[in-house]
């Protein structure tokens, strides 16, 4: 009887069985892939690769920099008079935009009202992250460019004035601004304008009073604290990617100042025996600042030419699909195309007679490799279009824009996210080649670079050199892949019944 008693709770009646009594909610579409991908040894791999990557690309400038954290002035007395923080003065707009996405937007996608979902505070989270990316891209550029003297007196007087460039910074962010409010983040028409307003005024700010580059030659800091006029708080890792000296070259991981007869200035410094972790480079620069700053090089060029490239193909492979006939026809024809140009080619091309910058690179990356995607979209689009919630849609009257991307493409958008990481790991490749050819962004550490100069300018095998960023480009091209491929295998039915 007590074994009777015991079992009788967990039986239940037909009804209570239709009524989903003792059942378990079932997974997403998004969530179950989600958990297979992270069963895969490799993809947990890859994302925890990809996050240092991430991680290192965000902190680089307070991790590795030759300006002091702090600086505080000592008076004849031996007492602190004032305190400074050059390392923070001297922060890029660039800088200033990662660093509060991490600590404000990502806790405000986490913990924002719980009146938005999380998918719409991550849509508006991108959003306003693009947004904040083009103004600080553009004030910049269009201030220096107004400031050249051939250019109309009032435009100089805007530029160079007492207001400083504030002008363009306001013209050009309210610009940005009514494009950003426009884009459908969420439902709500106000909340879009409030937040693309917010983002303009702190991105215009950041981009007109933002310091300047990092730091290449940091001997007065040095001489200063050794006269004890100053007493530094010094970055963990005291040097600049650009900063380099003529008796450092090629010093091996590990060196101590004994070692280097040419280094007898530095005995005693703050910076104590050993130079550097990983040695320096043929020039004379330290390798680990190099190597920490290039993870934000590496993981820009792949992330933001990939999304352009996803972007275009995505827009023009959901018409292509949607419309078919002659309009399929002709983009099909300007596809191929695009096909057939040579990416690596026509980089090596641009660089000879364009700016050699990071912008650049990610627009022609970006706007000659979207072909995938665009084919992807086209063949997914063609199966949705005779659906029957497509043609629901459409007889309702919902406008074109709402039955391509609100209803058809997060049903045929799986193809494209995976071919995306693809299309990353082979950002990385092509960044790193061009730059292993001498012909990547000017002033900017980079992995292929580093790699470069192992034989380029010592005549002699320097394998620190090759070791070090050779593994770095292969360890984030090979957990790109891995990521994709899992993602791949956990999206497709077919593939994972194989696997079975």
């Amino acid at each position: 009887m007590s074994d009777i008693n015991q079992e009788t709770p967990n039986m239940i009646s037909g009804i209570d069985a239709m009524r989903g009594v003792g059942q378990t909610r079932a997974k997403g579409f998004w969530a179950d892939a989600w958990g297979r991908v992270l069963k895969r040894n490799g993809a947990r791999f890859g994302l925890l690769w990809i996050g240092l990557i991430a991680f290192f690309a965000i902190f680089a400038p307070l991790i590795a920099n030759s300006h002091p954290w702090m600086i505080e002035q000592i008076g004849a007395n031996g007492e602190v008079t004032s305190r400074s923080w050059p390392l923070l003065a001297n922060l890029t707009a660039t800088d200033w935009l990662l660093l509060l996405g991490v600590f404000v937007g990502a806790p405000w996608i986490l913990l924002g009202p719980r009146s938005l979902t999380r998918s719409q505070r991550t849509g508006m989270f991108v959003v306003a992250a693009i947004q904040a990316g083009v103004i600080v891209v553009l004030v910049p550029t269009l201030i220096e460019w107004s400031s050249e003297s051939s250019r109309a007196p009032w435009l100089k007087e805007m530029a160079r004035g007492n207001n400083g460039g504030w002008p363009i910074a306001a013209v050009i962010s309210l610009g940005v601004a009514c494009v950003a409010a426009w884009i459908p983040s969420i439902d709500s028409l106000w909340t879009r304008v409030a937040s693309a307003l917010a983002v303009a005024a702190i991105s215009g700010s950041i981009s007109v009073t933002a310091g300047g580059a990092t730091l290449i030659n940091f001997e007065r800091y040095m001489d200063n604290e050794a006269a004890g006029k100053i007493r530094c708080v010094w970055a963990p890792i005291p040097w600049s990617p650009l900063y380099t000296r003529s008796d450092m070259v090629a010093a091996p991981p590990g060196a101590m100042v004994e070692e280097l007869p040419n280094l007898e200035s530095w005995k005693g410094t703050p910076f104590g025996k050993r130079i550097s972790i990983m040695g320096t480079d043929a020039l004379g620069g330290d390798v680990l600042a190099q190597m920490l700053w290039a993870c934000r090089l590496s993981i820009s060029i792949g992330l933001v030419s990939t999304g352009l490239s996803v972007l275009i193909g995505v827009t023009i492979g959901a018409i292509m699909g949607y419309f078919g006939g002659w309009i399929d026809l002709l983009l099909f024809r300007i596809v191929e195309i695009f096909m057939a140009v040579p990416v690596l080619f026509l980089l090596i091309v641009a660089a000879g007679v364009l700016p050699r910058n990071t912008y650049m690179m990610m627009a022609i990356i970006g706007m000659f490799s979207w072909t995938g995607a665009a084919r992807f979209t086209r063949a997914e689009f063609m199966k949705l279009r005779k659906q029957e919630f497509v043609q629901a849609a459409q007889a309702v009257g919902l406008p074109l824009r709402a039955i391509l991307f609100r209803h058809m493409l997060p049903n045929g958008v799986t193809p494209v996210l995976v071919d995306a990481s693809f299309s990353i790991a082979a950002a990385i490749s092509i960044e790193a080649t061009l730059s292993y050819l001498g012909l990547g962004p000017d002033g900017q550490a980079s992995w292929g670079k580093l790699l470069s100069s192992a034989t380029a300018s010592t005549g002699t095998f320097v394998w620190w050199l090759a070791v070090f960023p050779g593994l770095a480009i292969f360890l984030s091209v090979l957990s790109y892949n891995m990521l994709g491929e899992a993602l791949r295998d956990a999206i497709d039915p077919k593939l994972r019944k194989a696997a079975h």
